[in-house]
């Protein structure tokens, strides 16, 4: 078969890239190939959920300045034949909170936030008690609060985003990209496990931690490796007043879910690979330890479910790679490489890959520094002062 792009991989990101190809020139043919279509192991529904402003790279602010909105209008904008497509956004902030070693990054970035004109709150120790009494404020030297920021619900965003391409006509194939063919700086085919092959004009890796897979078939590495990490339900007996999304500079991450709280502590020093087996002893040897010290009510907690998956974490910087010329390819475009943003920036980044695939050129958030010119570089453009 003949198309004009081919998006592998059909999470969030790939289908947000159809999404947006659909909208912005309704007669390209879009195909996204999805080798796992109930979406069993897949990234995106294992995902936290959390959207926020709170970043110190210029790109990642403008991504999510563009991609909350977005999320916003999420339900009446993905509607389909009338049927809204509620992703459960929940509007209760981010707070970044720090030791005083990490005061003078945060503040750097509270004043970069600021620039790009998000709405962030600068809380002192005092100030963070009074707003959250049952915090354990003594280590800390200060805070940053986005009350416009929260969280949603990361299958449901996947779901719309896919029903809406396809109501505009994206195909989505339930195959698995098992080969590509290329002639000298392009990519002809992608050859497919059911046997078929599709020709293509462009290509897009949307294939998230699967990316290196997908990348080795044309003869070449990139430096994305899936890393496991654990989303842990659990409750607390005791009372605590509304929290917003929380971090800390140690990766304890949590939010309010239901009638308790979801969230855990990524590691950098998890092994890489395709592991999506339950440590059951990392809630009670890692996260507990971290709730109960900063908030005590939490010493008398209970963890009922861990939903272990994968990152796609960009070994080379934490950041997504975008766009073309990895290998010297002028057609093969990543998109890949999130580090665990990649849900929070779907719109902003599935919009962005759409005009360089249409256009040839960013139209309406430059993307550039994200390219792979910085791998050929060796010139990382590393997150400060942010997990």
């Amino acid at each position: 078969m003949k198309t004009d792009i081919v998006v592998i991989g059909g999470g969030a990101i790939g289908a947000a890239v159809a999404y947006y190809v659909k909208v912005l020139d309704p007669s390209v043919e879009v195909t996204v190939v999805e080798r796992d279509p109930r979406y069993e192991i897949a990234s995106t529904p294992r995902a936290s959920g959390g959207i926020r402003r709170l970043f110190s790279l210029p790109e990642n602010i403008e991504l999510s300045n563009y991609s909350i909105p977005f999320f916003d209008a999420f339900a009446d904008t993905m509607a389909v034949d009338g049927a809204k497509a509620d992703i459960g956004l929940k509007k209760d902030g981010y707070l970044f909170i720090v030791p005083p070693s990490g005061l003078d990054v945060l503040k750097e970035n509270y004043e970069t936030e600021q620039r790009l004109g998000c709405n962030v709150v600068w809380l002192e120790p005092d100030a963070l008690k009074d707003q959250f009494p049952s915090m354990n404020v003594a280590d800390l030297g200060g805070a940053v609060y986005s009350p416009d920021d929260g969280w949603l619900d990361a299958h449901s965003v996947l779901t719309g985003f896919r029903n809406k391409a396809k109501s505009l006509g994206a195909q989505f194939l339930a195959d698995e990209v098992v080969g590509l063919t290329r002639q000298g700086d392009k990519v002809t085919s992608a050859t497919l496990k059911s046997g078929g092959r599709i020709e293509a004009d462009q290509f897009v890796n949307a294939a998230g931690a699967w990316a290196k897979d997908i990348c080795a078939m044309l003869g070449f590495h990139v430096p994305i490796e899936p890393l496991r990490r654990f989303e842990h339900y659990f409750e607390c007996q005791d009372p605590i007043e509304p929290l917003p999304y929380l971090k800390d500079m140690e990766k304890l991450a949590f939010r309010p879910e239901g009638t308790g709280y979801s969230g855990g502590v990524p590691t950098l020093d998890e092994p890489r690979g395709y592991n999506l087996d339950v440590d059951r002893s990392y809630f009670e040897d890692v996260v507990w330890p971290a709730l109960a010290h900063r908030f005590p009510q939490f010493e008398r907690t209970k963890c009922t479910s861990t939903l272990p998956g994968l990152y796609d974490q960009n070994d080379f910087d934490g950041n997504v790679i975008i766009g073309p010329g990895a290998d010297g390819l002028t057609n093969f475009h990543l998109l890949s490489g999130f580090s665990g943003h990649g849900l929070m920036h779907a719109p902003g980044c599935g919009r962005a890959m759409a005009e360089l695939l249409l256009t040839g050129a960013y139209r309406t958030i430059d993307l550039t520094r994200f390219g792979w010119q910085r791998l050929l570089d060796g010139t990382p453009l590393r997150e400060q002062g942010i997990i």
